[in-house]
């Protein structure tokens, strides 16, 4: 029983250290901007002309249609989930049985755990890290705050694109301020291959699905959807 204490302890321990290193990370984070993001660090160990473009937009300087377009692409139940989109897992679940492969239901605040955090590649042990710290960062965050971390350290072009202001500057040479919608569109559009398309050159598919992300912004009233997040 001695035994069996001193490991209960031991554990004890390492699950109290475990959460107050998890609250470190997560919680200044709710008012300072990251220094950087684990994914920008194995970019860099992963390209050999890497060169960082990343310029910090605060929430204020952020166009709503262009934080619009976004959720529109990558988690239009943003503004009303607490991390994780249930209904979006269990599509995408349904789609595997039907046609044998698992598209992405990732929601914004699952993907700043895993860039913030973690490193590239798939594993249950990535998942379930990236569940915790889904769980702190919506606890210790509000959205628009999750929202603004996530415009800033999404890569958003090849070499070491990361954030919306460096986007906007790499793809049409211009700053995120003077953005329009249809070029926020297009940006929006690349993230689930960043570095595969070009939204300053847009092919046939980008075209199309700029103009799906449109026509999902109508669907769901435009800025309107991220009102709450200005209040």
């Amino acid at each position: 029983m001695r035994i069996v204490r001193r490991v209960l302890r031991i554990l004890g321990y390492l699950v109290a250290a475990w959460i107050l290193l998890s609250l470190l990370l997560v919680l200044p984070l709710r008012w300072l901007n990251p220094p950087g993001t684990l994914v920008m660090v194995n970019r860099w160990s992963q390209i050999e002309d890497f060169d960082l473009r990343w310029q910090w937009l605060a929430w204020q300087d952020i166009p709503p249609h262009a934080a619009m377009a976004v959720v529109a692409s990558e988690d239009q139940r943003f503004p009303l989930h607490r991390g994780f989109d249930v209904d979006a897992m269990r599509d995408a679940w349904l789609e595997r049985e039907r046609r044998g492969q698992l598209r992405g239901a990732s929601t914004i605040s699952q993907q700043v755990a895993r860039n913030l955090y973690l490193w590239t590649g798939r594993s249950w042990m990535r998942k379930g890290l990236e569940a915790w710290f889904t769980l702190l960062i919506e606890w210790f965050w509000p959205k628009e705050r999750i929202l603004e971390v996530y415009l800033n350290i999404a890569e958003w072009g090849p070499g070491g694109v990361f954030g919306l202001e460096a986007a906007a500057q790499y793809h049409f040479n211009k700053s995120a301020a003077q953005l329009n919608p249809w070029e926020s569109a297009l940006l929006a559009a690349t993230l689930p291959s960043p570095a595969r398309y070009t939204p300053g050159r847009p092919s046939a598919f980008m075209t199309e699905r700029a103009q799906w992300n449109l026509q999902q912004q109508r669907m769901l009233g435009g800025t309107t959807w991220l009102a709450p997040l200005y209040q």
